[in-house]
């Protein structure tokens, strides 16, 4: 019976445990079914007043909303044969639903009213903003168009839902297939102790139940750690191509074959915003965007590639010039890079990947990182017994504020699971703050958040052990994090993350990563597992020193991707190749570009299966935000905790507090002063004249 599904009964934490694909479809039936007839009685109505109407209509659509990202995060966490399929019968509705309620036109006429009406200066801002964001994602989702249109419209929603579902499923199922078994040492030569350990538990995962880091076999996998292991520190240069070339080439034939899903979505992006008066698929993402259109986007990527080309051609000159002086006479290859561009970073900064990881035992790093933000934002986050969790790496926090008051909630689950799990590190939300969708007897929902990454797990007895990588990747991810949980927004409908601009909703995560450079903050993560030692002075010197390492060369290779995206988003589709368009601009752009048969614009899960079609530049475009807030820090003293205390306070009651309840310019002028310097990126990454480090 629905009153019975652990989908649907919960108030404050769902139970992980009892939930199995066979509850998804019955939830999401019951969920739409209960919201839709809501939805008619709201429409009947037809309410003249912001309460009478924005009051049902977050909680009908909160329902379905928290039903389907419990599905959803569970399709991602805990994949299985029996969850896509519920996942894939279950998504129609939702998508169906959505439509419903995107194209209402009682509700649309009632929102346009209340924009209109005399009422509507007298609103909080939060309120304006809601009206109007619901106003905008109507007309967006087709509420203006005849019938006819409607139902082709709705259409294209359900396939390009289905399709999206379909290449995340073709990645993993890729990703999955593939294991490069290997019984020599000769064949491991080079990898250190810990990638030993690595591969012989992949071996092990994989039936050769006996397998020891010493002795081997030892298998290499397509999931990021085990790949990136493999690619930078491999001594066997043939095995190191074969291995490159299986990951740029996921995906890309046989049953698990994306081109024709690329193809297909392309061509129903174009049509469906041709049909709301759209040129293109660019121009239809940018209304819900903060960058003001593709010309302004394409001057700043264009401006980052000015500034990069030479430094990331010098990238490419060093790593062969490194390569020959050991013997390599061959000229650098795509499956060289990641090895000498490793051997360059311990040559210049004596930066070993299996030296630096033992001084990043999660547990440390969790305890820096939760100190680091109770210094900036007066909050506090301690992990909380008896809640359930669908997996026994994952644990739950509360995080409770100066007053000791809980105000959110948050779920990490932090390792590689490639067996289930998706791959990537990613945020996502449980529910989010709201006045309307508390539960019996409370005042307000409190925010939950979950993050989710993909390090290697504990290996032989030892903690898991980080990467610099991986330790700015956590920070990121909680960037994310605090300003879904730091809201003060009562507003369902932009608390927290919600309706947060894409373009600018990395602000957040990319100004955390900052303070794995700061030395305090680095001091307070680094602590060796054996020992408790902190990191060598040196070593954390060369940690910080290596920050614009091939700066030159990541932001070529971003700006690479999002003009990717933006020309496929532009194009017209027919008789469109996308992978010579990608190829294309790869040359044009890429010191060293990729082989001719690559093919990652099949695995580009991105701008495919995730939010960021027309938006990859998003990336680009917030870190300018992200390095002009940090430079406030910068300007004040970092080294003052006066002023980094003010400046954080500052932060969290602007850019983490307002969510989207205003639009992204204006929280940023509300916490710089002024509007962003794309200056305060390029001198960030050290791309000026003369700052290149």
């Amino acid at each position: 019976m629905p009153e019975h599904n652990p989908i649907l009964n919960w108030e404050i934490f769902p139970d992980f445990t009892a939930i199995t694909a066979d509850h998804v479809v019955p939830a999401i039936r019951e969920a739409v079914a209960r919201s839709t007839a809501e939805l008619e009685m709201l429409e009947a109505s037809r309410p003249a007043t912001w309460h009478g109407l924005l009051v049902p209509l977050e909680r009908l659509t909160d329902r379905v909303s928290r039903a389907w990202g419990l599905a959803t995060h569970l399709h991602n966490v805990r994949n299985s044969p029996a969850m896509r399929k519920a996942y894939a019968e279950a998504q129609p509705l939702v998508v169906e639903f959505s439509s419903r309620l995107g194209q209402s036109r009682p509700v649309y006429e009632a929102l346009t009213a209340l924009l209109q009406g005399p009422e509507y200066q007298t609103f909080s801002q939060a309120l304006q903003r809601t009206i109007t964001l619901l106003a905008r994602d109507a007309a967006l989702q087709g509420v203006g168009l005849e019938a006819e249109a409607r139902e082709r419209f709705n259409a294209i929603s359900q396939e390009l839902a289905e399709l999206s579902t379909r290449f995340t499923n073709n990645v993993l199922d890729a990703t999955q297939a593939y294991a490069l078994v290997l019984t020599s040492p000769d064949d491991v030569a080079g990898l250190p102790a810990d990638s030993l350990s690595l591969a012989a538990g992949k071996a092990r995962a994989r039936g050769h139940e006996d397998a020891t880091a010493e002795t081997g076999p030892w298998a290499v996998t397509l999931d990021l750690p085990s790949f990136l292991s493999f690619m930078q520190h491999a001594s066997r240069r043939d095995l190191r191509e074969e291995v490159y070339r299986a990951y740029i080439t996921r995906a890309s034939s046989g049953e698990n074959d994306n081109l024709p899903l690329i193809l297909r979505i392309l061509a129903l992006r174009r049509e469906q915003a041709g049909m709301l008066g759209f040129g293109n698929f660019a121009a239809m993402s940018l209304a819900r965007k903060m960058a003001p259109d593709v010309a302004g986007i394409e001057s700043l990527l264009h401006t980052i590639r000015d500034a990069a080309t030479d430094p990331g051609l010098g990238d490419l000159i060093e790593l062969g010039d490194l390569a020959r002086e050991h013997g390599q006479d061959e000229e650098i290859q795509p499956w060289d890079v990641m090895f000498w561009t490793e051997r360059l970073k311990e040559e210049r900064f004596g930066l070993r990947d299996d030296l630096v990881r033992p001084y990043f035992p999660l547990p440390a790093v969790l305890k820096g990182l939760f100190e680091s933000i109770g210094e900036l934002f007066d909050v506090r986050i301690e992990a909380a017994d008896g809640v359930p969790v669908w997996h026994p790496d994952a644990t739950f926090y509360r995080v409770l504020d100066e007053q000791c008051l809980e105000i959110a909630g948050l779920y990490l689950d932090p390792y590689a699971r490639p067996e289930e799990k998706r791959g990537g590190a990613w945020m996502d939300e449980l529910c989010g703050r709201s006045t309307v969708c508390a539960a019996s007897g409370r005042d307000i929902r409190l925010p939950v958040a979950y993050v989710n990454c993909n390090q290697r797990p504990g290996l032989d007895g030892a903690p898991s052990l980080m990467s610099f990588q991986e330790v700015t990747t956590l920070f990121h991810e909680f960037g994310h994090a605090l300003q879904h949980m730091l809201t003060t927004v009562r507003h369902g409908f932009v608390a927290g993350i919600s309706n947060v601009e894409w373009d600018a909703v990395e602000l957040a995560s990319q100004f955390m990563e900052n303070w794995c450079y700061h030395r305090p903050t680095l001091a307070g993560l680094a602590r060796h597992y054996q020992t408790g030692e902190p990191m060598p002075e040196d070593m954390a010197d060369k940690l910080l020193g290596a920050r614009t390492f091939r700066a030159g060369s990541n932001a070529l290779r971003q700006v690479s991707f999002a003009l990717t995206d933006l020309a496929l988003h532009t194009a017209d589709p027919d008789g469109l190749d996308p992978l010579a368009v990608a190829q294309a601009i790869a040359q044009d752009i890429l010191p060293l570009p990729p082989l001719p048969e690559d093919r990652f614009l099949c695995s580009f899960s991105h701008i495919f299966s995730g939010g960021y079609a027309a938006g990859y530049y998003s990336y680009k475009w917030a870190e300018v935000l992200s390095a002009d807030a940090f430079g406030a820090f910068e300007e004040a003293g970092l080294d003052d905790p006066d002023a980094r205390r003010a400046l954080g306070r500052r932060f969290r009651d602007t850019v983490l507090a307002l969510g989207g309840s205003r639009h992204p310019m204006d929280v940023f002028r509300l916490f710089r002063g002024r509007e962003p310097d794309p200056q305060a990126l390029l001198r960030q990454e050290g791309l000026l004249p003369g700052g290149r480090s």
